[in-house]
């Protein structure tokens, strides 16, 4: 299903901002008479799928606003202060409870849970197929722990929607995370039974949910939990499958022929010719990441997503002299050709004062739509999980089950591909105790920056209030994002607002 672009066109739609879960009608068909063929089944599952594209929901919200912008690895850019002035509130650590980013977020992941619902719902009567009934509701329940796991990460406990709701049972109050966490674990554990691995699919749909996208969420999720022994097993039942491997080069992953390649785990689609409409529902195949992170000027883009300083010199950490060479890779530097756009100055990008631009999801011209507004229809995949993600938690967890030499022997595998045919950098990590974990923690701020997990990843291991402390946060009250205000007006007073906001 490569660029599936997860197809929507006589499903429902459903939204967040009065209601916890507010339908609006179906065109064309009704509930009562569409769930009745396989053909039904796949276009339901495939309106889950399309759910996870959503970026403009009204407003931006994208994974890396929560993960890179909050964390030491960037700052906010754009054109100043006053450009998303609230993503500029939250990335100072401000406690925003009634804006629309957070809000945004909400919405999205209850209406890609909703989605999920009514396939696990509506799909299990339909007579068909029962191997493709089961994949689809393998999917489903991915799906839906997907959105779950941004919900629970991001603002903790959240109303737990486990089937399609009743009017009168819009106003949910919260559930705890824990139970939040066990629907997630629940849903993980049932999809491995019956999604097809990677290898079983045929070509043309390269990009659905496999066996292995739900072993790393699974194995993420056991790591949130600190369970260490868990996280390690899905992972290596993963790792041990031989269903992925590291790309060879590193700079191939970000490129346009690098999608959907032997390390990619959980990569969600996108396509540049879908004619250009800022992401809204249903309409919203081309990613917006694109113009957002490149610069401005002579580069066509909004210049968010800048990295820091800070996380520049960390590619030098091993050895100041010799950079990391995944740096190349990440960031854009002053005198760097930005692809076919053109030589990296100051003065070409408007005059804006940042040395640096992220590189990952730079488009090139020759790259765009042929039709359409281009920079509403960004062709790049959003790489969520990568095989390196995987072997790295694959390595923490082992550390912390006492098994060090499964740890290095994980570490090392994404080091020796990062260091190439060089072998006087990035050697394999011989260290014990302690310095074993920090060069764990060290290789995923370096193999997987700008991706969005460094914010989480702070927050997860405990390690949050040493490097952002400096910009503003606060243990026990910016590890979570405050609710949106709106939600606690809707639920009248149902949903509580998180501690410190």
């Amino acid at each position: 299903m490569k660029k599936l672009g997860y197809t929507l066109l006589i499903f429902l739609a459903i939204g967040c901002q009065k209601d916890l879960l507010e339908k609006s009608p179906i065109v064309g068909v009704t509930e009562e008479n569409f769930y009745n063929t396989e053909e039904d089944a796949i276009a339901a599952v495939n309106a889950a799928y399309a759910a996870l594209q959503f970026e403009l929901t009204p407003a931006g919200h994208f994974r890396w606003f929560w993960g890179d912008v909050m964390s030491d690895d960037s700052e906010k850019g754009g054109s100043g202060p006053n450009d998303v002035f609230e993503l500029t509130q939250l990335e100072e650590f401000q406690g925003v409870t009634n804006g629309e980013l957070l809000e945004s977020e909400w919405k999205a992941s209850y209406q890609g849970i909703y989605r999920a619902n009514v396939v696990l719902e509506n799909i299990p009567t339909i007579e068909m197929d029962e191997t493709v009934k089961a994949q689809i509701l393998g999917e489903a329940k991915t799906i839906r722990a997907w959105f779950y796991y941004n919900l629970v990460t991001i603002f903790g406990g959240v109303p737990l929607v486990d089937r399609v709701l009743a009017p009168s049972e819009f106003n949910m109050p919260r559930s705890s995370a824990d139970e939040v966490w066990g629907l997630i674990l629940q849903d993980l554990t049932e999809a491995i039974t019956v999604l097809p691995t990677r290898s079983e699919y045929p070509p043309e749909d390269l990009g659905r949910i496999t066996k292995g996208t739900a072993q790393a969420l699974l194995a993420k999720s056991h790591l949130w939990q600190k369970n260490y022994a868990a996280a390690q097993q899905a992972a290596a039942d993963l790792i041990n499958s031989g269903e992925y491997s590291l790309t060879p080069n590193y700079g191939d992953i970000f490129s346009l022929n690098g999608e959907n390649g032997p390390g990619s785990v959980f990569e969600i689609q996108y396509m540049q010719d879908s004619g250009g409409n800022w992401g809204e529902n249903n309409q919203n195949e081309g990613s917006l990441t694109n113009v957002f992170q490149r610069a401005r000027g002579q580069f066509e883009g909004f210049g968010f997503n800048v990295p820091t300083q800070d996380l520049v010199d960390a590619f030098f950490e091993e050895n100041s002299v010799v950079e990391d060479p995944r740096l190349t890779y990440t960031v854009f530097r002053e005198g760097d050709m930005m692809g076919d756009r053109g030589l990296f100055t100051k003065e070409a990008t408007g005059g804006f004062p940042y040395d640096y631009y992220p590189r990952k999801y730079f488009s090139n011209k020759n790259e765009e739509a042929s039709f359409g507004e281009p920079n509403t229809n960004g062709g790049s995949n959003d790489r969520v999980i990568r095989y390196a993600d995987v072997l790295l938690m694959h390595a923490e967890a082992s550390y912390h089950v006492g098994d060090e030499a499964a740890a290095r022997q994980s570490l090392n595998q994404v080091r020796e591909r990062a260091r190439g045919v060089n072998p006087n950098i990035l050697p394999d990590v011989t260290a014990s105790g302690a310095d074993l974990l920090d060069a764990i923690y060290h290789e995923r701020r370096m193999e997987l920056s700008m991706e969005g997990h460094r914010f989480f990843d702070l927050v997860r291991t405990g390690r949050a209030t040493d490097e952002l402390g400096a910009l503003g946060y606060t243990e026990g009250v910016n590890n979570l994002f405050p609710i949106p205000q709106s939600q606690i007006q809707a639920t009248n007073g149902a949903i509580t607002q998180n501690p410190g906001y």
